[in-house]
């Protein structure tokens, strides 16, 4: 009798993308406006990573091609493998995977004793637009989750863009 194939290991970005096909097929566009909707405020996708992901985790065997759509998009379907990786990935223990944010504008923002007055005060006003967006975006995914883990995650982008506004906040009065 024939081993059964050793599970597939999958990294955060391959388990967000399986997080978002348990709700259907979708093409990479659509991952990419899910994931956005779904995890902006603590876990960015970028339509790179999504469109360089898809391929690698279809060759794996946890997706397979689904219907080709307008424009040539190509849909992908979570196959039972797929299912099984992101369970494992979900239970698995996150030794050695400290939890980091990492935000090109807090970096700015550390550094802006560099900047010239105007140059900070340009950093500060862009970064206030940005933030009060990603406020009310994640504001309305807050509003629309659903179940508790949805909606905890969902608060936490809610505080995590309030505390990023915090920061900006006292940059501009120094």
């Amino acid at each position: 009798m024939a081993a059964a194939p050793a599970p597939v290991t999958v990294n955060a970005t391959a388990a967000a993308l399986l997080g978002l096909l348990r709700d259907g097929p979708a093409t990479g566009g659509e991952l990419v406006s899910s994931a956005e909707s779904t995890y902006s405020g603590f876990f960015g996708l970028t339509r790179s990573q999504v469109y360089r992901e898809l391929p690698v985790m279809a060759a794996a065997g946890l997706l397979r091609l689904g219907r080709r759509g307008p424009r040539a998009s190509q849909q992908y379907v979570l196959t039972a493998a797929g299912r099984k990786a992101f369970r494992g990935w979900l239970a698995a223990e996150p030794v050695g995977s400290a939890d980091a944010v990492r935000s090109p504008l807090l970096l700015r923002l550390v550094h802006a004793g560099e900047l010239t007055g105007p140059q900070r005060e340009r950093l500060v006003d862009g970064a206030r637009q940005v933030l009060a967006q990603r406020l009310a975006t994640a504001r309305i995914a807050a509003r629309e989750a659903e179940g508790p883990y949805a909606v905890a995650a969902a608060e936490f982008a809610v505080a995590h863009v309030k505390a990023v506004a915090k920061v900006v906040e006292r940059v501009a009065r120094v």
